[in-house]
């Protein structure tokens, strides 16, 4: 048997680990161009005793080209940011900004209330408010004679 090298033992792969690797990038079947990758919005999400709260920027996507749908476990925030073309070749001295479609889906850590739930644009940041369902309230039922 080979005595492991510091670098196999530090990250668990071996030099037959590294050989399959190299093989199956070489096999991989690249993506078909024209198709374009959609980039991850990014999200800050939090809880208040009431709700579940999720906020994130979409300063520059207008309003019809943003999509939220939810469930009472889940949030799918859809989007697409149009470039607008003022320069002329490569004109840039920076490109840092995400230009293009988006999405993100979020999985809710409780049920949440979809028919009260709300979306807010304010200035460019998203704020979701979504209401936790409370499994724990009772509620009186009051009988009907027929």
């Amino acid at each position: 048997m080979k005595k492991k090298s510091f670098f196999e033992k530090l990250t668990g792969i071996t030099r037959d680990d590294e050989e399959e690797t190299e093989e199956q990038i070489e096999n991989e079947v690249p993506e078909s161009e024209g198709e374009e990758e959609e980039g991850q919005l990014a999200i800050d999400m939090y809880q208040t005793p009431s709700e579940i709260i999720i906020k994130t920027m979409i300063a520059g996507v207008k309003q019809e080209d943003l999509d939220i749908s939810i469930t009472r476990d889940m949030v799918i925030i859809k989007g697409k940011r149009e470039e607008t073309n003022d320069t002329v070749g490569n004109d840039y001295f920076h490109k840092e900004l995400y230009w293009g479609a988006f999405s993100r889906t979020v999985i809710l850590p409780q049920e949440i209330d979809v028919d009260e739930s709300e979306a807010i644009n304010k200035n460019g940041l998203l704020i979701i408010r979504l209401p936790k369902i409370d499994k724990n309230r009772q509620a009186k039922l009051k009988i009907k004679s027929a």
